[in-house]
């Protein structure tokens, strides 16, 4: 394997939105995420509304004007 093509692997500390935290290595000492697996509505058995940048709003905006000029 060639010298100096792959990358160094740091201790890293995973954080969730909800307040989970892991710890493992990978390329990057720190990572953010908005859903993991404690929180995940697919393991939890919970919905969640998961809004990504206003599109949930966008929608019943959109759809509440068509709704009332009917």
């Amino acid at each position: 394997m060639k010298d100096g093509i792959h990358p160094e692997y740091v201790a890293c500390t995973i954080t969730c939105a909800c307040g989970a935290v892991y710890h493992t290595r990978a390329t990057k000492p720190k990572i953010h995420l908005d859903i993991c697996s404690s929180c995940h509505p697919l393991f939890t058995g919970q919905q969640k509304l998961v809004d990504t940048a206003g599109r949930v709003e966008k929608f019943r905006r959109k759809y509440a004007k068509g709704a009332s000029t009917k």
